[in-house]
Formats: C-alpha cells, structure tokens, sequence
C-alpha cells in the first residue's frame, strides 16, 4: 500500500451506520405502537360504558384505505394493509377477544381467510362443517364465523347460500384470497397411492391437472383439504390436496405445488355474526328475494335497481327447495349491489323491491376491502 493509498471499507462497517439508524427506528416504532394500543384500550374502556362492540368492520376498513391512499412508498400499498391488519388485531385483542369459527382443521383457507378479515389476534374456533360455522355463531360459543360464499373456477358455495336464506346472522364483511392448491403424501412421492383426497371444490378445481397426472387414481371427497392432509398423514395410500400450510401443520410432503386449473383461482368468503355494520364509504348490500312464478318477474327486480341509479354486482338463482316435487318451479335470487342499505338510493330501491317480492330479505351490508 503506498502512503496515498485509502483502506478499503468493509462490508460491516458500511452496514453498521445504517444498521444503527434502523435500530433507532425500531425503537421508535415501538414506543409509537405501544401509544396507539394504550389509545386504543381507552377506546375500548369508552365502548364498554357504551356497551358497544369492540370489532367495528366500518371503523376498520376506513382506517387501511386511509392507510393505503396516504402511503408515499417505497412500502407496497398492500404490504402496509397486512401490516395494519395485524397491529389493529393486536390493539383489538387488548379491548376484547374476538372468537372466529370456521371451517376447520386448521390449516384450512377458511382458516386463511379468517385471519385476512380479522388479524391473527383472535382466537379460532375450527368447526366441522359450513352448517356448525353458523350454529357456534347463531349460539353466540362465537363472536363471527367466516364461510366460503363464491370461488372463481367453481361459482357459488351452495350450501352457504342456503343456510344465510333463514339464519338471523348478517353479512358485516367479506374477504377475497387466492387458492392454491397442492398435492401431498406421507412419503413425498405416489408410490403406493390409491386414493386422492380433498374437499369436493377443490377436486374439482384441479379436475383436469388431476386427470392429466393421475387418471388412473380415484377421487374421494372428504369434509375439508385439511383433513385429506391428516389423512394423507396417516394413510400411506392416501394423497391429500390442500394449502402449504395443512402440509406443514400435519408434517406431509408436497408431490406438486400449485395444481389448480386456473392459476388466479380465488375465493372469496363472508363474515356472519349479529353485527349491524354502519356505512363505510364504500360498502356492498347482499340481499335474497324471490318473484311470483309469472312473466316478467325477473325484469320487475332490476327496474327498482336502475331507476335509482343502483348497480348490481351479483346475482345468483337457487331452487327453492320447499317446492320440489310440486311440479312449479320457483327460485330465489341472491343480488349483491353498490352501497349500504342506509345510503339513500339504496334505500329506496329496496324499498320498491320489498313490495314486489314474494320473499326479501337483507342479508347485510358491509365495508368493500
């Protein structure tokens, strides 16, 4: 090295300026966040006088779009949404615990898409079934169920459909997820398997890849991906399908990832519980109707809708089972549409629909994510 010659900086002490900053930072952030939970734990001491609830999807839903549209980056606009997600679920737990059923095992995306719509501060109730998800909550053993409504390859959740027609829950939320779907055996490979498990929707999600692969194997459908995970556990002739996460809960592994037929496959589910949300801003109403078997009938539901300037989103027909066998078919129409009951539009419009239904029904409204 001659005399004029500079050492070269290391990589550490390069780093450990900037190491320092970021720690400072973290501290920074801590005693912020411990302000806020103090805050709101005076909130939840106002609430309790007011004997109001410690969950409001409204409040929440305001709070991340404010979160997101002031959001200068370089952080995703998403990434600040899951990070606030989980720092409100935090806050909330120290108000209240939330109890959340759905349908289990854990490992479940009903699991998934419980902890989108609430954070994973809350305590999770797996139930056996859709039918028990609205029971635990009907019961009040939960304070909310969370239950698949609509996936993106397969349509409509029947089973949920018919069961929101007659419970006295309402929707006060909804939460879309991604689906993927992954083949899994105790062993790791096929060797030996006579049977491919999972959830009839997910069976069909990957019809055709399973068809492709492994025509030879036979489908069974069982009550949840998890649980063809635990079977695929404990029955070497069994593959499951079901999340990563069921193949790490239950220690299977994967064959294949991502089998899916649709790679933007999605599911989109619905908060149940007693709730009455208020307007958010920008909210959705789900409601079911059904018609007099006459001409026309149909076309009379979507006159209310535009004549107040009401968009529809959704609408879906189920058989109304009462009448099977009668010979006269008669069906009930589940509509999703712009805005919240109480906007004055809306209001409106349901008020003409009410009076030519023969059936109507609210099922709620709720914060759009």
């Amino acid at each position: 090295m001659t005399d004029n010659a500079q050492p070269t900086p290391s990589l550490d002490a390069e780093l450990k300026p900037l190491r320092d900053r970021i720690d400072t930072l973290d501290q920074t952030i801590i005693q912020l966040l411990n302000e806020r939970a103090g805050v709101a734990m005076e909130v939840g001491e106002v609430k309790k006088r007011y004997h109001a609830p410690a969950f409001r999807p409204e409040r929440e839903a305001e709070v991340l779009r404010k979160i997101v549209a002031g959001n200068p980056g370089p952080l995703r606009g998403d990434s600040l949404h899951f990070i606030y997600r989980e720092i409100m679920s935090a806050c909330r737990a120290l108000e209240n615990t939330t109890r959340v059923a759905f349908l289990g095992p854990v490992g479940t995306f009903s699991e998934a898409a419980a902890f989108a719509a609430f954070g994973k501060s809350v305590e999770g109730q797996p139930c056996a079934s859709i039918d028990e998800v609205f029971r635990a909550t009907e019961a009040g053993t939960a304070d909310f169920g969370v239950v698949p409504v609509e996936n993106s390859t397969e349509g409509v959740v029947n089973r949920t459909l018919d069961l929101l027609l007659h419970t006295p829950l309402r929707i006060s939320g909804e939460v879309e997820i991604p689906v993927h779907h992954n083949l899994m055996t105790r062993s790791g490979n096929m060797d030996g398997v006579t049977r491919i498990c999972a959830h009839a929707q997910a069976l069909a999600q990957c019809a055709t890849w399973l068809s492709t692969h492994y025509p030879e194997i036979e489908r069974t459908p069982v009550a949840s991906n998890a649980e063809a995970a635990r079977m695929a556990r404990d029955d070497a002739t069994v593959a499951g399908v079901a999340s990563a996460a069921a193949a790490t809960n239950f220690g299977v592994h994967i064959v294949a990832r991502n089998i899916q037929d649709d790679p933007h496959n999605s599911t989109r589910f619905a908060v149940i519980g007693t709730l009455d949300t208020a307007p958010s801003g920008r909210d959705q109403t789900s409601l079911v109707v059904s018609t007099p078997n006459v001409p026309g009938a149909v076309h009379k539901l979507l006159e209310p809708l535009a004549r107040n300037e009401v968009s529809m989103t959704r609408f879906e027909s189920r058989p109304n089972r009462t009448r099977v066998g009668t010979g006269v078919w008669t069906y009930y129409f589940y509509i999703d549409i712009e805005g919240h009951q109480r906007d004055p539009k809306v209001a409106a419009a349901l008020a003409e629909l009410r009076e030519l239904c023969a059936f109507f029904k609210v099922l709620g409204s709720y914060p759009l994510t």
